[in-house]
């Protein structure tokens, strides 16, 4: 029997006419090998006819650093723990909940290289235990370099926006932990144990730059090159009245379609028909009043004037939400509504305007939470969420939720991003995604002041990455000509 000199580990080599039979840290351990095999427990181990020593003698056991390597051993399982939840905490929600296959096969490969990481476990107790599988060393060179890749990819993501957020010190302890389970693995010289370590090499080094290929197309081409379009429309139907009755009903008919190829989410919708009254100019007068308060009233989105249109007044006469905030608008899918408008046969009004107006959100960009549904008032109190009294504020109807970015990863980096949208039959509806949480607010302050004290690029920029976009449609009528159109 032939006992080998210790290796860097400590740990020698046992052998039997020719044949390895096991190794040992200590003296006891080589007892119990020998065990194992038949021989006797009060085996004389200095015998030279029987056990021959290389590099020391029964004495020599180095394994009085085994602390060094048991402390290895327990950081590079710590690592790779938190490096594996970091990715399955990415993956499993966008390999499951992506809205396209690119974003899906992101979280996929972050899922496996989570399972890449599970395995290293193991390999890390038999690298620096006895090497039983050839293979152990790259098993945990490859765990290492994928948290060295992903940390590193997501402090770069971080550095975009630098905002403090607790996930970025994990992230931060992992990368370092990351750099110095690398450096170890590299004085360890791991690929010695490598079978075709160049085939190795070039083997993560594509597996890393498909990841990115797939990243930067998920986050960044698809998005942006997706268009948007829909199809609306708000027309007024024909009349109906009786012949003794002083009110007439007018049909309005609401109607959106989308007609491009990503769905939205409805965040506030609105529709309103205005009822205007104006005084004949003949001098041509009306041109000169287009910028008054009035006569630009006709359109949040567009100014106007005729000459022979004076002193135009408008009213709201009908409002009302048309789908519903929170609610979605498929691919293809279209959503129609019918309203009556009651109105007075001796009506003062000129003409009637519909407008039917949304904000919509990309579902490839963002996504909204289920809260976000539910309606709040806020001129009611209520615990844990917004409120300000109506003397103040006036009454609206708000909605508001957490929305997220489509990719976990970037989730991560950045502070949490809330939508908030407000509607009255008083005032043009509103809404704006931002980092200021509703919930939080305690001053009872009022929407106009809380959107002042809001950072204006914060809120450009957010609109434009999250794809919140407003979209209206709008027709007017002749009075007149409805009342002649009026059938009993």
């Amino acid at each position: 029997m032939i006992v080998e000199p210790p290796d860097r580990r400590g740990l020698r080599r046992i052998t039997i006419l020719g044949k390895t039979v096991g190794s040992a840290w200590s003296s006891r351990e080589l007892r119990r090998v020998l065990g194992r095999l038949g021989y006797p427990d009060d085996m004389d181990l200095d015998d030279p006819s029987r056990v021959y020593w290389r590099g020391g003698d029964s004495s020599v056991w180095p394994d009085d650093r085994g602390w060094r390597r048991r402390v290895v051993i327990v950081l590079m399982l710590v690592g790779l723990l938190g490096s594996l939840a970091l990715h399955v905490v990415i993956g499993w929600v966008d390999a499951w909940g992506a809205l396209t296959f690119a974003q899906r096969l992101v979280g996929a490969l972050f899922l496996l290289a989570g399972a890449v990481q599970a395995i290293a476990l193991p390999a890390v107790v038999d690298y620096w235990g006895r090497r039983q599988v050839r293979l152990s060393g790259a098993l945990v060179l490859l765990g290492v370099s994928m948290a060295l890749v992903t940390t590193t990819l997501l402090l770069f993501l971080w550095l975009q926006e630098q905002e403090f957020i607790a996930t970025v010190l994990l992230v931060l302890a992992l990368w370092l932990w990351s750099l110095w389970a690398l450096r170890t693995l590299i004085r360890e010289k791991v690929w010695r144990g490598i079978p075709h370590p160049r085939k190795f090499a070039v083997g993560v080094a594509v597996t890393a730059l498909l990841t990115a290929i797939s990243l930067g197309y998920s986050i960044l081409y698809q998005p942006i090159v997706a268009p948007l379009h829909f199809v609306l429309k708000a027309e007024f139907g024909t009349p109906q009245t009786g012949a003794d009755s002083p009110y007439i009903h007018v049909p309005l008919k609401l109607y959106a379609k989308n007609t491009g190829g990503i769905p939205v989410y409805i965040v506030v919708d609105d529709y309103t028909v205005w009822g205007y009254s104006a005084k004949f100019s003949e001098s041509g007068e009306g041109l000169k009043e287009w910028n008054d308060d009035e006569a630009s009233v006709r359109s949040q989105w567009v100014s106007e004037a005729q000459a022979f249109e004076s002193k135009v007044k408008g009213e709201v006469i009908s409002a009302g939400q048309f789908q519903g905030p929170g609610s979605t608008l498929e691919s293809g899918e279209e959503f129609r509504m019918e309203k009556i408008i009651t109105l007075p046969k001796n009506i003062k009004y000129e003409t009637l305007d519909a407008v039917l107006q949304f904000a919509i959100l990309r579902q490839d960009r963002g996504k909204l939470d289920e809260e976000f549904q539910y309606k709040r008032l806020s001129w009611m109190k209520s615990e844990g969420r917004y409120y300000c009294p109506p003397d103040g504020c006036g009454e609206l109807l708000m909605h508001h939720g957490r929305v997220r970015y489509n990719v976990n990863l970037i989730n991560l980096t950045r502070k949490p991003r809330y939508v908030a949208a407000f509607w009255s039959p008083e005032v043009e509806p509103d809404a704006f995604i931002s980092s200021f949480d509703f919930k939080k607010e305690k001053k009872n302050r009022s929407i106009y002041d809380i959107y002042k004290s809001l950072d204006e690029n914060e809120l450009e920029r957010e609109r434009e990455r999250y794809g919140l976009y407003w979209i209206s449609v709008n027709s007017e009528v002749s009075v007149k000509g409805l009342l002649k159109q009026a059938q009993p």
